[in-house]
């Protein structure tokens, strides 16, 4: 039975006039939304902090960050990054995103891995006849083809005994060579040549929300474990507890990353997307999430130099 509706008017009489073939729009492609960023909060010391060191027999190990944007030539066609995402038609952008950041991240961690190593260190704690042996891990970048490495400098103060283990595998003892314990800092010769050296960027052209990628020794057990991550804030300022000599290190100017950062992680690289390295892995938050920091490389540059020199 049709529904039955009232004509007041007598409208129905009237007859409208064709207006021919309608004509619909092409569809709307997806439209890329950039992600937001939470605005970096205020300057300021944060003091519940923790280096990344691991101070146990275990060894460490190798940690890999990074988030990455699509990206297409002018004329449309998808660079080589993203030319396995676009033959997804009609995949959400997402989807796409996710295939391009997994691209990038293997694509730096091939490249920045080998300048990775892990340092064990064998040391004493207390004094004599109290005096207890100590053992602990973390990470370093290769900066020089004979051997030269950058760690931090609460990795190594205390040990006696340095053991870098390579991203091939092999072990070789090692000797400090320069700190600058003001900044956390520490150059170690690994007695080995012929070393793939990382690729050092600039520290002072970062900016919030560009990718991060941090590679270290997490839990000191898990080598090269890859994950990804931001910049989340810039030029931030914390109080350092060191868990080993129970002293407190203030260190200002940092790089903060969502880049999952763990004991073992101290003296890794923090990398950009092409793989170079913009900062040096120090600390992380006590009883938060993603919230770790990083030297930056340009501090690191003149010890490397002196190291150099040596």
């Amino acid at each position: 039975m049709e529904p039955t509706t009232s004509d007041p008017e007598g409208l129905d009489d009237a007859v409208a006039p064709d207006p021919g073939p309608l004509s619909v729009d092409p569809p709307v492609a997806p439209v890329a939304v950039a992600p937001i960023v939470a605005a970096p909060r205020p300057k300021g010391s944060l003091r519940v902090i923790v280096p990344s060191a691991v101070l146990s027999a275990i060894l460490a190990s190798g940690l890999t960050f990074a988030i990455a944007e699509m990206a297409a030539t002018p004329g449309g066609t998808p660079t080589s990054a993203t030319s396995a995402a676009s033959a997804a038609v009609g995949a959400p952008v997402a989807e796409l995103a996710s295939v391009v950041a997994t691209n990038v991240v293997e694509r730096v961690a091939a490249t920045a891995s080998p300048s990775v190593v892990t340092i064990a260190t064998q040391g004493m704690s207390g004094f004599s006849p109290f005096s207890m042996p100590t053992s602990g891990a973390g990470s370093g970048i290769i900066v020089s083809a004979d051997g030269l490495i950058l760690t931090n400098e609460h990795v190594v103060t205390g040990a006696t005994q340095l053991t870098v283990t390579l991203a091939d595998g092999s072990e070789v003892s090692a000797t400090v060579v320069a700190t600058d314990a003001a900044h956390d800092l520490a150059v170690i010769r690994a007695a080995a040549t012929g070393l793939t050296a990382a690729t050092l960027s600039e520290s002072a052209s970062l900016t919030v929300g560009q990718m991060a990628i941090a590679i270290g020794s997490p839990l000191g057990t898990f080598s090269d474990t890859v994950t990804q991550g931001i910049v989340s804030g810039l030029d931030r300022s914390i109080d350092v507890a060191d868990e080993a000599t129970r002293s407190a290190k203030h260190l200002d100017g940092l790089i903060q990353t969502d880049a999952a950062i763990n004991p073992g992680n101290s003296g890794g690289p923090l990398l950009d997307a092409t793989g170079r390295v913009i900062g040096i892995i120090t600390a992380s938050a006590s009883g938060a999430q993603g919230v770790g920091f990083a030297i930056p490389i340009d501090v690191a540059l003149p010890l490397i130099r002196q190291a150099s020199e040596a």
